[in-house]
């Protein structure tokens, strides 16, 4: 038996060592893997009838074989050879089909499934791809700006761990840059890790800006391979801060340049279209050839109307490079002539004047005790209504909070006038007298009889308006009297009398009680008459009836006796 087994044997061998170098097979069998992942190696060929065992192994570039894994048919046992890099990684079942675990770079070999019987040997090669998505690319390195017309490094675009590795592509506001003659160079690099087989790709972008790249997006993006084909993964957007130098100046003022008045304080300020922008310039104040240097604001305090004129700022290096503004600096000035308190006489003559002075055309208002006027004041002969609190009052309507104001005070000044009036009371028992008096300060009135008479009241006065009152008193005078007013201020004392007769009084009552006894006696005396003539009338028909009642048939008689009594009564 052992000499039979040793042929059999020898035949084995033989027939692997020939299949090794012949390789007959079904062709060439790829399977795409993920790395990382487990690699699934189906043995692709139909188990014979007499297998004896199966094996599986894989080629070394130089195209010797490393055999790795045996699974017999007849005792189904399964060995694995002793491979570091295969070490605990292999799994073989029982149709033959080879598993690795934890693929890795290394396991992209060309592996073949073989079906040994006693007398051939069949083989089935299969070919391992193994890949690896890169990390998502990340620009880094980035330049805190970019400067116009200059060819500066923008960032590196990073991409790790690909297998195989991958192809970078930059982009401006997602269109593709190309390389361009000092204005776009674009270097690409790649580094593999020894360990891991991995590839790292680098992009380095130089790239000269323009104003045109202000705000605009840049970005990259990695092409890789992978089991299902080419894939394209895109970096976040990044945006850089362009640097271009200053082209125009332009100057602002505060406040507005319409709305300056004298003791407002002017702040200037500079500014440069650049960026950065300008720090420092030169400031030129009117009639100053020489330029102050200063932050880019500078400030004039109190300003007063010379302070009007052209202003302007330069850059410090480049002085042709100015801004002009011109500035007024608004004024009102009010001068009112006579002002304050001012005492006159009535009648006299008061000329008043209110003049502006001011940087443009101007409002005036005259007012008198808080009244509008119509027109201002003109006084040609002074009276006392003339009196009161007098202002002019003007402003800029442009410029908010430009006004002035100037105020009169005029007092007029009289000496006291007098003028007395009488008026007789219907009835004739009593007269009013009147003192007119006109004046200011306000005189005072007092009153003084002369003769003999009654007050039955003894004033009363009106209210005191424009200089002028008056006092009454009313009077039944029983004889002639005097009546004197007195009126007096701080200025003189005037005083004025008036006579009042009593007869014409006395007649006058005396006639109406005359008038009145006559008419009492007449009613009297008509009274008297109708009471005898009633007492007649009573007598004669009481003797009357009794005749009658004597004899009645005497009809003659009765009527003669009507007759008589009818005379008697007329």
């Amino acid at each position: 038996m052992a000499s039979k087994a040793v042929p059999s044997c020898r035949l084995v061998f033989c027939l692997l060592m020939s299949a090794a170098v012949l390789r007959p097979g079904l062709g060439l069998y790829t399977v795409n893997s993920i790395y990382g992942d487990t690699i699934i190696l189906p043995c692709r060929l139909d188990v014979p009838q007499n297998l004896m065992f199966g094996k599986w192994k894989y080629e070394k570039p130089d195209g010797s074989p490393v055999f790795i894994a045996f699974r017999s048919s007849m005792k189904k046992s399964v060995q694995y050879d002793d491979v570091p890099e295969y070490k605990d990684r292999l799994s073989l079942s029982e149709n033959y089909t080879l598993s690795i675990s934890n693929a890795r770079i290394g396991d992209e070999k060309r592996f073949v499934c073989m079906l040994v019987t006693e007398d051939n040997v069949f083989e089935a090669p299969t070919v391992v791809k193994v890949f690896k998505q890169p990390s998502k690319p990340e620009i880094v390195s980035k330049a805190p700006f970019l400067e116009t017309e200059q060819l500066k490094k923008l960032g590196d675009c990073v991409s790790e761990d690909s297998y195989p590795d991958a192809n970078i592509t930059w982009y401006r506001n997602g269109k593709v840059l190309q390389p361009l003659d000092r204005a776009v160079v674009i270097i690409f690099t790649k580094q593999m890790d020894p360990v891991t087989q991995l590839y790292t790709m680098t992009s380095s972008l130089e790239y000269k800006a323009t104003k045109a790249d202000i705000h605009m997006p840049f970005t990259c993006s990695v092409t890789y391979y992978g089991p299902s084909g080419q894939n394209t993964i895109y970096s976040e957007q990044s945006v850089f801060d362009i640097y271009y130098p200053t082209e125009q100046v332009t100057m602002q003022v505060l406040p507005p340049k319409n709305a300056i008045k004298e003791g407002d304080n002017i702040t200037l300020t500079c500014l440069g279209n650049g960026n950065p922008p300008p720090e420092e310039f030169l400031f030129y104040l009117p009639g100053q050839p020489e330029g102050i240097r200063s932050s880019n604001t500078y400030t004039l305090a109190d300003v007063r109307r010379n302070a009007t004129g052209d202003y302007k700022c330069s850059l410090i290096d480049k002085k042709n490079m100015i801004a002009t503004t011109a500035i007024t600096v608004h004024y009102l000035d009010l001068s009112l002539n006579p002002s304050g308190e001012v005492t006159k006489q009535i009648g006299d003559t008061l000329p008043v004047s209110c003049t502006i002075s001011a940087s443009r055309n101007a409002t005036v208002v005259w007012m008198k005790d808080n009244i509008k006027l119509r027109s201002s004041p003109s006084f040609s002969s002074l009276h006392y209504q003339d009196a009161g609190n007098y202002v002019c009052e003007t402003a800029l309507q442009e410029v908010e909070g430009l006004k002035k104001r100037e105020s009169l005070t005029l007092i007029v000044e009289g000496k006291p006038q007098i003028k007395m009036t009488k008026k007789t009371d219907p009835s004739g028992l009593s007269k009013t007298i009147i003192c007119h008096v006109e004046g200011f300060p306000k005189p005072a009135i007092q009153w003084t009889i002369t003769g003999s008479g009654s007050v039955i009241n003894q004033t009363e006065e009106s209210p005191y308006i424009n200089g002028r009152y008056y006092s009454k008193i009313i009077i039944s005078p029983e004889e002639n009297v005097t009546l004197t007013c007195t009126a007096e201020n701080q200025l003189e004392r005037t005083v004025n009398s008036l006579n009042v007769s009593a007869n014409e009084n006395r007649e006058k009552v005396n006639d109406q009680a005359k008038l009145i006894v006559g008419i009492v006696v007449g009613l009297l005396l008509a009274a008297l008459v109708a009471g005898v003539v009633y007492w007649l009338y009573m007598k004669k028909s009481k003797t009357a009836s009794k005749h009658v009642n004597k004899d009645l048939g005497n009809m003659e008689e009765n009527k003669k006796l009507e007759e008589n009594n009818h005379k008697t009564e007329a």
